[in-house]
Parts: C-alpha cells; sequence; structure tokens
C-alpha cells in the first residue's frame, strides 16, 4: 500500500527534476532566443550543477539540526523563487546566475527528503521509500520534460520555469497537509557531522557517483541536437524521445530501490555501471537508426536512474551519524556528474567533431566508474582481511 506521506516528496521531486532535465530539451531554444552557441548553453547545465554541489552539503549543513518538515518548506520556497527568476532573465549572464541559485536547494531537498523517507518506511523497504522521491524525479522525465520541451519549442522557454515555480508552490501545501512533524535529529554540530570526510571510503563513493554517472549527463546534455542532426529526428519529436527516456528512467528508479533493498551496495552498483557503458557504446554505433535509438533512449534512462537508490545507500552507509549530510551528498555527486558530463561531452564539439562525439565521452566515464567500483569493491577486501586475526 503506497505511504500518501510520501507523496510531497515525490512531488518536490518532480519539479526539481524537470528544472533540471528539461534543459537539455530546450537547450536548442535557449541558445537560439538569447543568440548564443549550443555548446555556451551547456554552460547553463553545468552552473546548475554547481548550484546542487555547493548547495547540498552547505544548506543541510546549516539547517540539518531543525525539524525536518520545516527545512522541506524552505527549500521548496527558494526552488519557487529561483526559477521565477530564471524566468525573467533578460540575457545570459543573468540566466547563468539564476540557474546556479536554483540550483543550491536540489539536492538539499534530496538529502532531508532522503533522510525523512527512511524514517517514514515499513521495515525491509527502506531503499524502495527512498526510490519513491527519486521517482518523482523519473516520472518527470516522463511528462515534465517532453511538455517543457514542447513548451520550449512551441511557445517560450520562459514558461517552462514559470511552471517548475508553480509545482514549487504545490509542493509546499502538501508538505504542510502530509508530512507529519518529524523531530529534528539529534547529534552533534555541523563541524561533527564534517568528520565523515576523513573517510577516505566517502570520498571514493563520491568518486563513483560523479564520474560514473557522468556518462549519462554527456549523453542525456547533448541529445536533442544529436538526434536533431544526426539521427535525423524532427525537432517536434525530441518530446516523444524525451519521454521514453523518462519512462525508463521511471521504472529503472523503481528497479533500482527493489535491487538495493536486496544487493549490497556495491555489487549492485557493478551490476548497473558494466550494462551502463555498453549502452553507452552503443548509442554512438546505432546513432544512424531511429528505431535504436528510441530502444537505447529507454535502456540509458533505466539504468542512470536504478544507480540512485544504491548510491544513497553508499553514501549513508559510509557516513554513520551524519546520514543527512552524506545522503546530501548523492546530489552533489550526481551533479558534479552533471557538469563534468556537459563539459567534457562539449569539448570535442567545440574542437569541431560531430555530436556523435559525446557519446564516446560518455562510454568512457561509465567505464571509470566500473574501474572505481571494483577499486573500492578490492579495497574492502583488503580491509575485510586485515580485520581477520591470523
Amino acid at each position: 500500500m503506497f505511504n500518501k506521506s510520501l507523496l510531497p516528496l515525490a512531488l518536490g521531486g518532480f519539479g526539481i527534476g524537470m528544472a533540471e532535465f528539461v534543459m537539455m530539451g530546450i537547450l536548442p531554444d535557449i541558445a537560439g532566443s538569447l543568440r548564443i552557441t549550443i555548446p555556451q548553453a551547456g554552460y547553463l547545465i553545468s552552473a546548475y550543477a554547481l548550484g546542487v554541489v555547493v548547495g547540498a552539503p552547505t544548506l543541510v549543513g546549516l539547517l540539518a539540526k531543525r525539524a525536518p518538515r520545516g527545512v522541506l518548506i524552505w527549500f521548496m520556497l527558494l526552488v519557487t523563487a529561483f526559477n521565477t527568476m530564471s524566468a525573467f532573465a533578460p540575457n545570459f549572464q543573468l540566466l547563468m546566475l539564476t540557474r546556479f541559485l536554483a540550483g543550491l536547494p536540489h539536492g538539499a531537498f534530496f538529502g532531508v527528503g532522503a533522510v525523512v523517507a527512511m524514517r517514514l518506511a515499513t521495515e525491509g523497504k527502506t531503499a524502495a521509500a527512498v526510490a519513491t522521491m527519486f521517482a518523482g524525479l523519473a516520472f518527470a522525465s516522463v511528462v515534465g520534460v517532453p511538455f517543457g520541451t514542447w513548451l520550449g519549442h512551441n511557445v517560450s522557454w520562459r514558461l517552462v520555469f514559470i511552471i517548475v515555480a508553480a509545482i514549487g508552490l504545490l509542493t509546499i501545501l502538501t508538505l504542510k497537509k502530509l508530512v507529519p512533524c518529524l523531530d529534528a535529529p539529534q547529534g552533534g554540530s555541523f563541524r561533527q557531522d564534517l568528520r565523515i570526510f576523513r573517510t577516505p571510503q566517502l570520498w571514493l563513493a563520491m568518486a563513483i557517483t560523479s564520474i560514473g554517472t557522468g556518462g549519462f549527463f554527456a549523453y542525456i546534455s547533448y541529445i536533442a541536437p544529436l538526434l536533431i542532426e544526426v539521427t535525423k529526428f524532427s525537432a517536434n519529436a525530441i518530446p516523444m524521445v524525451m519521454m521514453v527516456v523518462g519512462i525508463g528512467m521511471t521504472t529503472g528508479v523503481l528497479l533500482g530501490g527493489k535491487l538495493a533493498d536486496r544487493v549490497a551496495p556495491l555489487p549492485a552498483l557493478l551490476m548497473l555501471l558494466c550494462p551502463m557503458a555498453a549502452v553507452l557504446m552503443l548509442n554512438g554505433v546505432m546513432i544512424a537508426s531511429q528505431p535504436a535509438m528510441l530502444v537505447l533512449a529507454f535502456a540509458t534512462g533505466a539504468i542512470a536512474l536504478a544507480l540512485g537508490p544504491p548510491i544513497q545507500m553508499l553514501l549513508m552507509e559510509h557516513s554513520k551519524g551524519s546520514e543527512m549530510l552524506g545522503s546530501s551528498l548523492g546530489q552533489s555527486g550526481f551533479n558534479i556528474g552533471n557538469a563534468l558530463g556537459a563539459l567534457l561531452g562539449g569539448v570535442p564539439l567545440t574542437l569541431g567533431y560531430s555530436y556523435v562525439a559525446p557519446q564516446w565521452v560518455a562510454c568512457g566515464l561509465a567505464l571509470c566508474g566500473v574501474a572505481l567500483v571494483l577499486l573500492m569493491l578490492a579495497l574492502e577486501g583488503k580491509h575485510r582481511t586485515a580485520a581477520v586475526p591470523a
């Protein structure tokens, strides 16, 4: 039976997911409107991602000792305000600033929301409850992103951010009505929470998150021009493709939650990153086939979001006593991956290569993620061996 207390978390995830992923679909529209190149417009994705990286640990650190429902409401107020500012930004420079600001509450919301979801979960379904929140983010790609992409192509990309702001207000209302007043977390100060960064395993987990998911973001950041210029989809077909990616993401995050409740985080990540590298490689090989690209769009989205629950479990496993801060680092890591993927995927484009080139960058990043998981497994195996008395 669905826990209605999780609905506001999913709704907030929907609005934030739309704000993040719709940028990939409306990139050409923003570039044309502001008279900039598509690689320049890609910096807007990186600016948002940088905001997430900065905001997640900072905002959680400042507010983590307060009652979580009130904290989530404050975060959604920021989402509403900064996306409204994005809608009215008159030029590229101010839009860069407002996208950075809009990213600040993104990871913080998911960090606090993940811990709230765990406290509301029934026994044995912790990862599944966290996945419900991320399902809102994924479902944004099924409904919000295709609709926003269509709106950007046919009406105005500015209306997209107005819609995100409206979803933020609706989330605030549902948080007040459906989420119970949970006690503020007990524990030490923010300075004490920062001690988790002394753990090498946490840094490795962050690297896996950032580099492993960077492959997906190198793929998705330039999906619109790739499919229009190389695969020869019409511009009006891009919302349909984004919907296919979103259906894959929604399916994947729910399956990832079930997997994370049954399999330890590192083996689960290995089971997902290997096929991710293969699928990203196929995106470059099968680029001329429209049917193949639709199938691969589903598969790429599914595997990418299935990574979410095991990553959250891995980060919280290595941040005992400061789980809320550790959980927020998941979105920091994802958005380092977002910035890294958009940046590295754009490098071959600025050098004059075709829109196929980012797919090879994407595959390489996913393979680096596989290597990092294997390294972490080896180190943990060595640690366990050393702990066994002779």
